[in-house]
């Protein structure tokens, strides 16, 4: 087990580093997974979302959150979430060199695959549930989701 001293000191070396992903093995039970959120310009209030978790140590004091995308002057969005079904690692394209199953400006027919979630190493498809057009992505490609989570807007 890690020590709270290594733990910020393997945090203060990824967060200098330009890595994006680190996963850590500590035994067969145990495991660090660590993500950093690359620089993007401000959601529209619509698809934020504000995620709260438990400190897995207690001794470690939270970084105060950036102040919410509703907080923000963002121009409101209009049409009909596609969310997710699951919690899960979105995917824009059945692979890294493949291009993404939509993007703005695509129309799609009810059942369209619109994306795959990730979740417990399956790949889920998330399908359209009504024809339209996707007027916005609210999500990045590998970035974690929660269920009910805006996804795309279609109009």
């Amino acid at each position: 087990m890690y020590s709270v001293e290594e733990i910020k000191e393997l945090l203060s070396a990824f967060d200098d580093s330009k890595a994006t992903a680190l996963d850590i093995q500590i035994s067969e039970n145990e495991f660090i997974s660590l993500r950093q959120k690359t620089a993007k310009p401000a959601a529209p209030a619509v698809c934020a979302t504000t995620v709260q978790t438990q400190p897995a140590v207690q001794e470690v004091q939270a970084v105060p959150a950036a102040p919410a995308a509703a907080e923000q002057a963002a121009p409101v969005q209009e049409g009909t979430p596609i969310e997710s079904p699951m919690v899960g690692v979105f995917y824009a394209a059945p692979s890294p060199d493949s291009e993404p199953y939509v993007t703005v400006g695509s129309t799609v027919k009810k059942g369209d695959v619109v994306c795959l979630i990730e979740a417990m190493k399956l790949m889920n498809e998330v399908t359209a549930e009504k024809g339209g057009t996707i007027t916005e992505i609210c999500v990045e490609n590998g970035q974690v989701v929660e269920y009910g989570q805006p996804l795309f807007l279609i109009k």
